[in-house]
């Protein structure tokens, strides 16, 4: 491979992490202009003029990527790319000469023209048809767009554009400018078929009676044959100046004539997801055929009665203003109505499962003894918060009852979630039954372990190791048996924890996804708590609520989860909130700082250990990598602990360590016997240590913003004031945003709010898993539309739970389909 060719295969990759990324530009560090700059004259061939990646939205960089990609792969696979590679990036193309330049005069051949689809039946279309069945539609094109998730015309009237150009200001030419989008009628003065680069393109002169102006397509040569001199033509586009003359790159048209509709230009026009070999030009002229065919025999799934409340526009208006709107009003109205239909028909779907969950299952009813559990509480160390007690009593009544309770209880880092979820297991253990619960992790497994054998037992409590501790708890007036069960364990402990639970002789079990393996049999199971809920599929949980006798269940999360979600991913369950910090509680300071002050991060930290304090530094890896930039975790360990802080004990905990070597650091740790931690996220959850005071996270642009927040929340555990020390080195604009936000915010609601307001919902926490579908229209910000979908969801159940009036008939039809769909896609 050659010097020159090394950047584009180096960019070759980037492109391909940015696109795995949703093109966030993070996957080079400080941005991928900075990398384009570096090798501006070695990828100038490949890739031509082109905007700044930082300046465009991610579905402008994914077309660019696509273009980009192409382009170098033609460069790659030439034999002569790299012989001429350097001239050609020193050298103005063609276009940019002030005049038009001649066919090349070697093409004595014949272009080589798209495929021509096959004839197609005259019958008309249905929305059920095969996309095989539209005019232009060959097998290639299908195939293509399959893969985009198009199958029949339906698809197509249902594929949402991600955006739209405004095309609808007419100019003359001498009213061009450069810079924004920018439109105008004009007649082809010439068309010629030119080489750009090793690009076959074509390049046109084009005018109007006030002036001239060039237009370039490139890698489409048979556009010069289509340009007929004299013919009239709508191009929309972007300018730039070359040389003095004004430039289209690669504008979009349409010939006018006495059938001109605009499709292409001349007004709003959408710009749709697309795939390699398939063009947005071609996407949108199906997308209008599909429209002008079918939108009659769209039916509309809400009731007359219900438009009106809502002041919603047709389906069938909808539809047309969402891809080819009048203009910006119109495609708002478009946009409500549609998204409307999305959340209207999942709060149906969460709302009806919850009512089948309530009438169609049965728990055993847990009335706890009054004195017992105030015997839990009064030997705690410290006074419960009001917000616990409020979400305890919701939870205590929630299982006094046959009806299987189904609560999420969130909080924030350190908010007490487990001591509700402790006084809820005295409720079962006193009714004789079984309490559960599955972590994530096992590293929060064996910490909910021992807090757990803690609270019930006392401060006193000193584990007499193993994954079995039998205590005496508080109020209760005989021995609990505890039991661990994670991946860790020998088999024959294993297969001993095996039977204990299912002779019923284990009251509380604490694991991993171990618990929801065939062999773990439960049988008394009548409390499960699933924590970091998120975490875990649908699947997953259903599999440890079927442990038992149709338990009642507790989700805990300590990501605070927006009120804009709530409805949305829990619609099905009622939701306490954590939403007090217990006293003495510290803010942490929090700083964003550069690789340049590493040396002053480590010194405050050694100010906070010379005062008798702890502190944590966590690295993105365990062992150092060669495509990834960033600190490692092996490698900061013995830095830290030969150069650094030779005179104080340095720790490693990572992933790959055994349980024995985790709990052996871990135990080393709390006892205050290793004053600086190293470890990789795994202490993200689960880790309480008071004594410690400042936590450094090196690479600090590789966490998203809630982990950051999680991984903040292991420190101002005790009474002195605590930091956290975001050190990152060169982080993009994306990445800097978020670091800052996390600088000015300390509250895990607020912070989360935020999140979710930057990222959306898919990416917040894995939302399809959480059993939720992708939305096409409804965004993270329509809050009022989600409450105004979940009233008119209610009102329609309560008046009508089987839509079996006549006026439902429609919406009967689509919610059972949308329901086996859901429920497949997430299951």
């Amino acid at each position: 491979m050659t010097d020159t060719q090394k950047p584009i295969r180096s960019l070759y990759d980037i492109l391909r992490q940015e696109r795995a990324r949703g093109f966030d530009d993070s996957a080079v560090i400080g941005g991928l202009d900075r990398f384009l700059l570096r090798f501006e004259t070695e990828l100038a061939s490949a890739l031509g003029e082109h905007p700044a990646y930082a300046s465009m939205s991610p579905e402008q960089r994914a077309e660019w990527a696509d273009s980009a990609v192409h382009s170098m792969r033609e460069t790659l696979s030439s034999t002569r790319a790299a012989k001429t590679q350097t001239r050609r990036a020193t050298r103005l193309p063609r276009h940019l000469q002030s005049q038009p330049s001649q066919p090349a005069k070697q093409q004595n051949r014949e272009p080589r023209k798209p495929p021509t689809p096959p004839a197609k039946p005259a019958r008309p279309l249905h929305l059920s048809d095969r996309i095989s069945l539209m005019r232009g539609v060959s097998s290639s094109v299908q195939t293509r767009m399959e893969s985009l998730g198009i199958e029949n015309v339906g698809d197509l009237i249902y594929l949402f554009p991600n955006r739209h150009n405004d095309f609808s200001a007419l100019k003359r030419v001498a009213q061009l400018a450069p810079g924004d989008d920018q439109t105008c009628i004009v007649h082809v003065w010439e068309a010629t078929e030119t080489m750009l680069g090793k690009r076959k393109s074509t390049q046109a002169v084009l005018r109007d009676d006030t002036g001239i102006v060039r237009a370039v397509w490139f890698n489409r040569p048979w556009l010069a044959r289509q340009l007929k001199p004299g013919a009239q033509l709508a191009i929309s586009g972007k300018l730039s100046v070359f040389m003095g003359n004004l430039v289209f790159q690669g504008p979009e048209y349409e010939f006018v004539d006495a059938s001109y509709e605009r499709t292409h230009t001349g007004r709003l026009v959408p710009v749709y997801p697309t795939t390699r070999g398939l063009s947005i030009r071609m996407l949108r002229s199906l997308v209008s055929q599909a429209l002008d065919a079918c939108l009659d025999q769209v039916e509309d799934i809400l009731s007359e009665d219900i438009r009106h409340k809502t002041g919603l526009m047709s389906i069938r208006n909808a539809l047309q203003q969402m891809h080819f709107p009048d203009d910006s009003a119109s495609f708002n109205a478009a946009r409500r109505r549609l998204a409307f239909d999305e959340l209207f028909m999942l709060q149906m779907l969460v709302l009806s499962r919850r009512n089948e969950w309530k009438t169609e299952n049965r728990s055993v009813a847990l009335d706890a003894d009054a004195k017992s559990i105030s015997a839990f509480l009064d030997s705690l160390p410290f006074e419960p918060t009001g917000a616990q007690e409020s979400a305890l009593r919701e939870v205590l009544d929630d299982i006094r009852s046959t009806t299987p309770m189904s609560r999420l209880l969130q909080g924030d880092v350190g908010s007490g979630k487990t001591v509700v979820a402790a006084a809820a297991m005295i409720a079962a253990i006193l009714g004789e039954k079984q309490a559960a619960i599955m972590a994530p992790t096992e590293i929060l497994a064996e910490q909910h372990f021992f807090t757990i054998c803690t609270l019930l037992a006392g401060q006193d409590f000193e584990p007499a190791g193993g994954s079995i501790e039998r205590i005496q708890a508080l109020g209760i007036d005989r021995q609990l048996t505890v039991a661990l069960l994670i991946g860790g364990l020998r088999k024959r402990e294993r297969e001993d924890i095996y039977a204990l639970i299912s002779a019923g002789l284990v009251d509380i079990v604490i694991g991993t996804h171990a618990l929801i393996q065939s062999a773990v049999d439960i049988p008394n199971l009548a409390l499960a708590i699933v924590d970091e809920q998120h975490r875990f599929g649908v699947a997953q949980r259903a599999a440890l609520r079927d442990k038992g006798i149709e338990p009642h269940v507790l989700a805990m999360t300590a990501t605070p989860i927006p009120r804009s979600l709530e409805l949305t991913l829990y619609g099905d369950l009622d939701i306490s909130i954590i939403d007090e910090m217990p006293p003495g509680r510290q803010t942490v300071q929090t700083r964003f700082i550069n690789e340049d002050a590493r040396n002053s991060a480590y010194e405050v930290i050694r100010n906070q250990l010379e005062k008798g304090r702890q502190a944590f530094v966590v690295c993105p890896l365990i062992d150092e990598s060669e495509s990834i930039d960033t600190k490692a975790a092996q490698e900061e360990y013995e830095r830290l602990s030969v150069s650094v802080y030779p005179d104080r004990s340095v720790g490693l905990l990572h992933g790959r360590m055994s349980l024995t070597e985790k709990e052996r650091v871990m135990g080393q740790f709390e006892r205050g016997e290793i004053d600086v931690l190293v470890a990789t996220p795994v202490i993200e959850v689960g880790i309480d240590v008071p004594n410690a005071t400042v936590m450094l996270i090196d690479g600090a642009e590789r966490f998203g913003l809630s982990q950051l927040h999680q991984l903040r929340g292991r420190v101002g555990r005790g009474l002195h004031e605590s930091y956290c020390l975001l050190m990152s080195k060169s982080p993009g604009s994306d990445a800097t945003q978020r670091l800052k936000l996390l600088e000015r915010i300390s509250d895990g609601f607020r912070l989360a709010e935020e999140d979710l307001r930057r990222r959306g919902p898919g990416d917040y926490f894995g939302a399809r898993q959480s059993g939720v579908p992708s939305s096409k229209a409804a965004q993270v910000t329509d809050q009022d539309i989600l409450a105004l979908a979940r009233r008119e969801a209610v009102r329609l159940l309560a008046a009508d739970p089987d839509l079996s009036r006549p006026e439902n008939h429609t919406l009967s039809l689509t919610f059972e389909k949308y329901r086996e769909r859901t429920l497949a896609e997430v299951s």
